[in-house]
C-alpha cells in the first residue's frame, strides 16, 4: 500500500519573515515607518563611510491622499551608489550582504534591513519600490522597479530603464546630490506620529552618534503642506576612522562553530585544504594565535601539530576546544572598532540638545566572549531640560539609535543600577530611570551586538558589557557631582561676597561720618569676612586665532598667604596639542596638566592661562580644576593621590604586560609623578560658608568618591 504524502514544505527565509514581519520591525503602523527609515538611513551611512564619503542624507515621508496610512518614503544619499547588476541581490534578496561573515563593527550584518523594506512594502500595497543609482564612473543612472519572490527569495525586476546625465538633471523625480547615490522610493502601510517615538525623533539621535553626517527631514500631510521638518548639519569633517576585519578569537568559541571551521579545511584553497596541518589551521584561522601559543594549544589537546584538522573526532574537537581555555592568549586586535569618541559626543549632543554641562567617557576597548567591544557614556545637564520627569535615556548600538523596548534592554539596566541620587538626581528608592534636567547617551561599539530579536531594539543580558556601562555611567556622574558642587560652593562665595561688598561700605561710609573719621582700608577687613580662596575659571574660542583660551583666576580672600599647585583637564588626543602657556607646567597624566604657584600673599591674585590647539569651535567647553595644597578653594577640588597613584600603577601593569604578551589592545599609561606638595606648610584654614570635602567627595577624573568601581 503507498504511502500517503505528509504535505510537509520546506519555507524559504522571505517567506518566513512575510508571515511574521513583526520580528523586522513593522509589527505596527507608527512603528513601521520608523524601521523603514531606520534600514535606509542605516545604509547609507554604512556606504558613505567605507568610501570615505562625508554622509548627506535627505528623507522626506509624504501622506498618500485620499489613502487612510498610506505613507509614500523618499529617501536619497550621496554614496557611492550600486552598480546596475547588484541592484537585484541588494533589494531583493534577504541574508544577502557583505558583513554576515566579517568580524567587524558595522551598523547591520543579517542582510535583511532594506530588503525587509520592500518586502513590507509589497505586503500592504502591492506595489515595487522604486530605486535609481547613479556611481560616479558612469554618466548616466539607472531607474528599476523592485518587488520579492518569497517563495524563491529573489528579486522581480520591472520597468528598468537607464537615463543619461541630462535627463537625470532634468527629469522630475530624478534631482540628485552630486554625481553619485542613491534614490529610493516606496509606499507602505503606516502611519506618521510625532512625539519621543518618531521619525524626527531617530533622526535627531542619529545625527547626534554621526556627528559628520548631514540629514535634512520634512514630512507633508495629504495636500502636500508641510507638517514636520527637521536639519542636522554636520558639525564635524572627520570620518569615524575605518574599521578593519579581524579573525575569530579562540575564547568564548563554541563548539558547533569550531566545527565548520574544522571541516571547512577539507576544501582546498590556496594549495593547502585537506593537507592543511592543525598547527597552521591554529596560526591563520584565529586571532592572537601565534606559533608557541598554538603548540601549547596542541600540547593541552592531547593532539600533534601535524594532524589533519577535518579528520578530528568528536572527543577531540572538545578538547581543542577545552585547551584554548587553558592557554593565556591576548585580546584580538581593536582596530574593528570606530568609537565616536568624547568631543565628537559632547558636540553631538550639543547641536541637539540645549544644555549648561556634558560629561562624556569612552571606556578602553574590552573583549567579551572573544569579542571586542567599547563603550561610551555622555551625560548632559541643565538648559531647557525638564526637572520634573524622568530624565532623557538615548541608547546606541554600532551607532543605530534604539527607540523601542527600553525596559528590558541591557543598556538601560545597567544605568538603572547606578545610585544617582549621590550624584545630584532625585532617584526614589534608588530604582528605575532617575528624574531631573538630564540626558544619558549610552553607545555600544562592537563586533558582535547581541540583540533580543531580528528587529534589533534592545540588547541582551551581557554580565561585561553591563560591568562597563556601569563603570561609565559612575564616571560621568561623578563628573556631574563635582560640577554641581562647584557651582553650590561658587554661588554660596559669590553672594557672600556681593553681600560684603555692599553692606560693609555702607557701614563705614556711615561710621566715619558720624565720628568724622579718617576712612579705614576695607581689603584687609573684607578678606578677614570671607575667608576663603577662590577660583573662577574660562574657557573661550578664539576665533581670530582659531584656538581654544582657557583662564584660571585664584583669589586669596584670607589672613594668611597661601601655595598651590594647580591641576588642570584638557583634550589631549591625536592632533591636539597645548599652545602658548606662560607659567610652563608639566603634564602631569593624560589630559591634566599641573602648574606649582608662587606663594598667594593675602589679598592677593594670580592667573594661569594657556591655549589649546587642534581644536573646532565647540570642541571644548569645560574645564575640571583641581589642587594640591593646604587649605580649600572654593571651584576646585582636592586631588585624591592614592587613588591616582592605584590608578597610574594598573594601567602601567597592563601596559607591561601587553607589550609581553604582544597585546594588541592600546593602553594609555602615564608616569607616576610624586606629589611635591605646597611650597610653604600653611595651616589649613576653616571657610566658614562652604562644606569641608570629604573623602567620598574627593574626586579626580572620575576617581574618589561616590560608589566603589
Amino acid at each position: 500500500m503507498a504511502r500517503k504524502s505528509s504535505g510537509m514544505q520546506q519555507a524559504s527565509i522571505s517567506e518566513f519573515f512575510e508571515k511574521n514581519k513583526h520580528f523586522l520591525g513593522f509589527d505596527t503602523l507608527p512603528r513601521s515607518i520608523i524601521t523603514a527609515v531606520k534600514e535606509s538611513v542605516d545604509n547609507s551611512l554604512d556606504a558613505a563611510e567605507e568610501h570615505r564619503i562625508l554622509p548627506t542624507i535627505s528623507i522626506e515621508v509624504h501622506k498618500v491622499k485620499g489613502k487612510k496610512d498610506l505613507l509614500r518614503l523618499v529617501t536619497q544619499d550621496n554614496g557611492p551608489g550600486i552598480a546596475q547588476k547588484s541592484i537585484s541581490k541588494v533589494f531583493g534578496s534577504l541574508l544577502f550582504g557583505s558583513r554576515f561573515h566579517t568580524i567587524r563593527q558595522t551598523r547591520g550584518q543579517q542582510g535583511i534591513g532594506i530588503t525587509g523594506v520592500v518586502m513590507y512594502s509589497q505586503l500592504t500595497t502591492g506595489k515595487p519600490t522604486a530605486i535609481i543609482s547613479k556611481i560616479a564612473r558612469e554618466s548616466g543612472a539607472v531607474r528599476v522597479n523592485i518587488g520579492l519572490d518569497t517563495k524563491k527569495n529573489k528579486a522581480i525586476l520591472s520597468n528598468e530603464k537607464r537615463f543619461s546625465e541630462d535627463e537625470v538633471n532634468e527629469a522630475k523625480g530624478l534631482h540628485w546630490i552630486g554625481d553619485h547615490g542613491i534614490r529610493i522610493e516606496t509606499l507602505m502601510k503606516a502611519k506618521y506620529q510625532r512625539g519621543k517615538q518618531s521619525v524626527y525623533q531617530y533622526l535627531k539621535m542619529t545625527s547626534i552618534v554621526n556627528p559628520h553626517a548631514s540629514v535634512d527631514f520634512k514630512a507633508f500631510d495629504e495636500e502636500g503642506n508641510m507638517i514636520d521638518e527637521g536639519s542636522w548639519p554636520r558639525v564635524t569633517d572627520e570620518l569615524p576612522r575605518p574599521v578593519k576585519d579581524i579573525k575569530p578569537h579562540p575564547h568564548g568559541l563554541e563548539i558547533g562553530t569550531l566545527q565548520r571551521l574544522l571541516r571547512d579545511t577539507s576544501v582546498p584553497s590556496e594549495g593547502e585544504g585537506a593537507n592543511t596541518p592543525l598547527r597552521y589551521f591554529l596560526r591563520h584561522t584565529f586571532s592572537s594565535v601565534t606559533n608557541p601559543r598554538a603548540q601549547d594549544i596542541i600540547s593541552k589537546a592531547g593532539l600533534t601539530p601535524k594532524d589533519k584538522p577535518h579528520l578530528l573526532k568528536p572527543d577531540q574537537v572538545n578538547d581543542l576546544l577545552a585547551a584554548f581555555g587553558k592557554v593565556k592568549l591576548t585580546a584580538p586586535p581593536t582596530d574593528c572598532l570606530s568609537p565616536i569618541e568624547d568631543l565628537l559626543i559632547k558636540k553631538g549632543l550639543s547641536k541637539a540638545i540645549d544644555s549648561r554641562f556634558v560629561s562624556t567617557v569612552t571606556r578602553e576597548p574590552k573583549v567579551s566572549n572573544g569579542n571586542p567591544f567599547q563603550v561610551e557614556v555622555g551625560l548632559i545637564f541643565g538648559g531647557d531640560l525638564p526637572g520634573d520627569q524622568p530624565i532623557q535615556v538615548l541608547r546606541f548600538a554600532n551607532r543605530v539609535p534604539l527607540m523601542y523596548q527600553q525596559g528590558g534592554c541591557l543598556l538601560t539596566k545597567a544605568l538603572e543600577s547606578v545610585d544617582w541620587k549621590r550624584y545630584g538626581l532625585d532617584h526614589p528608592g534608588g530604582k528605575g530611570i532617575p528624574k531631573g534636567p538630564a540626558a544619558v547617551l549610552i553607545h555600544l561599539a562592537s563586533t558582535n551586538v547581541q540583540f533580543t530579536s531580528e528587529a534589533k531594539e534592545a540588547l541582551s543580558d551581557n554580565v561585561d558589557v553591563h560591568d562597563e556601562i556601569r563603570l561609565a555611567m559612575l564616571e560621568v556622574g561623578r563628573g556631574l557631582r563635582n560640577h554641581l558642587k562647584k557651582q553650590k560652593q561658587k554661588a554660596k562665595a559669590q553672594e557672600k561676597f556681593e553681600l560684603v561688598n555692599i553692606i560693609l561700605p555702607e557701614i563705614h561710609d556711615k561710621t566715619i561720618a558720624i565720628l568724622d573719621a579718617e576712612p579705614v582700608p576695607l581689603a584687609p577687613v573684607i578678606t578677614k569676612i570671607m575667608n576663603a580662596v577662590f577660583l573662577e575659571e574660562k574657557v573661550e574660542w578664539d576665533k581670530e586665532a582659531k584656538v581654544t583660551r582657557a583662564t584660571i583666576e585664584v583669589y586669596n580672600y584670607t589672613a594668611r598667604p597661601r601655595a598651590y599647585t594647580l591641576l588642570s583637564t584638557w583634550p589631549e588626543r591625536e592632533g591636539v596639542t597645548m599652545g602658548d602657556n606662560p607659567l610652563g607646567g608639566r603634564r602631569e597624566a593624560k589630559g591634566l596638566w599641573a602648574w606649582k604657584l608662587d606663594t598667594l600673599d593675602s589679598g592677593a591674585s594670580t592667573t594661569v592661562s594657556f591655549v589649546v590647539e587642534g581644536l573646532s569651535n565647540g570642541d571644548w567647553s569645560e574645564v575640571d580644576i583641581f589642587f594640591r595644597g593646604a587649605g580649600d578653594i572654593i571651584g576646585a577640588t582636592k586631588i585624591d593621590e592614592a587613588i591616582l597613584a592605584e590608578m597610574l600603577r594598573e594601567e602601567e601593569e597592563e601596559e607591561v604586560e601587553g607589550e609581553e604578551d604582544g597585546d594588541l589592545i592600546e593602553v594609555s599609561a602615564s608616569p607616576v609623578i610624586v606629589d611635591d606638595g605646597p611650597v610653604n606648610n600653611v595651616p589649613e584654614v576653616n571657610i566658614s560658608h562652604a562644606e569641608t570635602p570629604s573623602d567620598e567627595d574627593s574626586d579626580w577624573f572620575g576617581l574618589g568618591g561616590g560608589e566603589e568601581e
